[in-house]
């Protein structure tokens, strides 16, 4: 029987490297996408994919989503600091599968416009955003942007649906006492 017992601690260990694994191939994909855009892409040009609808446009955002807070660049880098640090902090107790990929995708997100924060013009702390899909009258995002979207309404569902991080499901006992 201690193998029964052993078996959650052995599959909460298994969600840190799946959290790891995804923010690194999101960041991969963030900063390879942001690249190629900025090579490829003039700024001010728009490349239409799907006619009006969907085009590639670059655009430098020095501010948060739908350039918000523009002037306030140097604190969205330590909030994003601040991010990575607490989403590294919950994934080492983590042991829900699903709590770890919506956790994976907020990380790669954060990682991948964090380091545009840092390293992009104007320099430190004060970096430009590299944003280039455009979507209808949505404003221009890139691949961090959509996993930090994707991977927060994840979470949000998830809460709302009372599944923890450690892999347990809030008020499921209440109800079968209920209904008992």
């Amino acid at each position: 029987m201690p193998e029964a017992a052993d078996e959650p601690k052995l599959a909460g260990r298994r969600r840190l490297p799946l959290l790891l694994t995804i923010a690194a191939v999101l960041f991969g994909l963030d900063l390879l996408t942001k690249c190629l855009a900025v090579a490829l892409i003039e700024p001010g040009e728009s490349v239409p994919i799907i006619g009006d609808f969907a085009r590639f446009t670059l655009v430098r955002n020095p501010g948060a989503a739908f350039s918000m807070a523009t002037g306030m660049t140097w604190l969205l880098t330590l909030i994003a600091v601040a991010v990575v640090i607490g989403v590294i902090r919950i994934g080492r107790t983590l042991r829900s599968l699903w709590w770890a990929i919506g956790l994976g995708m907020v990380l790669g997100g954060a990682l991948g416009n964090l380091v545009d924060r840092f390293f992009r013009s104007p320099g430190p702390l004060q970096g430009h955003v590299v944003d280039f899909v455009a979507i209808g009258w949505w404003p221009v995002f890139n691949v961090a942007d959509s996993a930090i979207v994707c991977g927060a309404i994840l979470l949000v569902a998830l809460t709302v649906f009372g599944f923890e991080p450690d892999g347990t499901r809030s008020g499921r006992k209440n109800t079968s006492e209920e209904s008992a």
